[in-house]
């Protein structure tokens, strides 16, 4: 395990926009699992959010900063309970 993955990361902070249900701008994200027109599943500072709609895209995605932001017709924000495993996302198994 590198000497990154080892150290405590300290808490990033998390806010979400939702403008007009067509765009949505949260920070502190950590990785976004899966996402498709229809549902987009990321993992943030405060637990596993899912976001739902039609026609969504992600229009900006700033893992280093933590940003992201979606556009498209948003239905629901929901935060899911749950453990995670660490490392299992799109992005991470895109990368290894």
């Amino acid at each position: 395990m590198p000497y990154e993955e080892s150290r405590p990361r300290p808490e990033a902070a998390h806010h979400i926009s939702l403008e007009e249900r067509e765009r949505l701008s949260v920070s502190g994200v950590e990785e976004v699992e899966s996402f498709d027109e229809n549902t987009i599943v990321m993992y943030t500072a405060r637990g596993t959010l899912v976001v739902r709609g039609a026609g969504l895209h992600i229009e900006k995605l700033s893992l280093d900063g933590g940003d992201l932001r979606v556009e498209g017709e948003i239905d629901s924000l929901t935060y899911e309970d749950g453990g995670r495993e660490r490392g299992g996302g799109l992005f991470a198994r895109l990368f290894r």
